[in-house]
């Protein structure tokens, strides 16, 4: 989207984390809003197991970060 203005024929789908996690026996929690994010990382602490925490990301901020950011030049 950055460079070309459009998307690159990409289209990102995540599988199921709950279930993936639950598949490997480990407990798995998602979260819906911010609020909700330090209660279950406080809960994933206590449960003192492996937990995975599903976050969904609005993607739409990262061009607004990048445009923050401004031209990143990476030297190689």
């Amino acid at each position: 989207m950055r460079h070309f203005g459009r998307p690159s024929n990409i289209d990102f789908n995540n599988p199921d984390f709950i279930k993936y996690a639950e598949s490997f026996g480990a407990k798995a929690y998602c979260v819906e809003s911010a609020a909700e994010l330090l209660p279950t990382i406080k809960r994933a602490i206590a449960d003192n197991t492996v937990v995975i925490i599903d976050c969904p990301v609005d993607y739409s901020e990262n061009m607004k970060l990048t445009e923050q950011l401004g031209e990143l030049v990476c030297p190689i």
